[in-house]
């Protein structure tokens, strides 16, 4: 099972009211296990609608930095997120950033996806890659 668990998450607004429709920044960690055996560290630019809004979840780009093992082989790689969440959780769409492989992992190409439910200890990713 391919799984991550969120170690630190650090938001601040960086626009608007915290109850009003606003923008903020994220920076998190994950430690993930399965496939991708590592840690990362992310970027989120988020919007939040503010109270009353009823159309549904928003998207989220982020941009992550993800340091260990895949399938056996060592190194880093970026990842670009459109994350989209509501109060019951988020899903993720990404796509690894062309370039920026290093290790044994130089060359990587792929995309991926990520799920979880809001306050579960564990979420939930697909990879599809190719060296």
């Amino acid at each position: 099972m391919n799984t991550f668990a969120m170690k630190n998450w650090e938001e601040a607004v960086v626009s608007g009211t915290d109850d009003g429709p606003r923008v903020a920044h994220a920076h998190a960690t994950f430690a993930y296990s399965g496939l991708i055996e590592g840690g990362s560290v992310i970027d989120y630019l988020l919007y939040y609608a503010g109270e009353g809004y009823d159309g549904g979840d928003t998207t989220s780009p982020g941009l992550e930095r993800i340091e260990g093992y895949v399938d056996g082989r060592e190194g880093s790689f970026v990842i670009k997120h459109d994350s989209g969440f509501d109060a019951k959780g988020f899903t993720s769409t990404f796509e690894i950033v062309k370039g920026s492989g290093t290790g044994e992992l130089a060359g990587i190409t792929g995309t991926g996806t990520t799920a979880g439910v809001l306050g579960e200890p564990t979420m939930s990713y697909t990879l599809d890659y190719s060296l």
